[in-house]
């Protein structure tokens, strides 16, 4: 009987834990099935093409570039990497609306953000 209760313990943390991961589309990816990757949490590297924010305001925004596309990342923090910053960015994928089944206005919203050393 305990080694009943020990397996169905174990089946419930790995299925927890899968709910918890992190996916590892390509930017491409996230363009062409957003719909997949709305309101989950997913992972880009890439080199930073622009990026703009306002002195006192704190939000910015920068576009991320893996060689497949281009994605906007909206930030929260107090770090907005320098154009040319190989990037990797953690976050949930949002977009403003679905026109004609495409996505307008989709980015990621930045949970995580680390700088590649080169």
């Amino acid at each position: 009987m305990s080694k009943l209760i020990a397996s169905a313990a174990l089946l419930t943390l790995l299925a927890g834990g899968c709910a918890l991961t992190v996916r590892h589309p390509t930017i491409a990816e996230l363009q062409y099935n957003s719909g997949r990757y709305y309101n989950k949490r997913v992972a880009v590297e890439g080199q930073v093409t622009s990026a703009w924010g306002l002195p006192l305001l704190p939000y910015s925004m920068y576009r991320v570039n893996d060689g497949t596309g281009e994605v906007t990342v909206l930030s929260q923090g107090s770090r907005t990497p320098a154009r040319g910053a190989r990037v990797r960015v953690t976050g949930k994928v949002g977009e403003v609306a679905v026109l004609g089944g495409r996505p307008l206005g989709l980015h990621i919203r930045e949970d995580d953000l680390h700088f590649e050393r080169r």
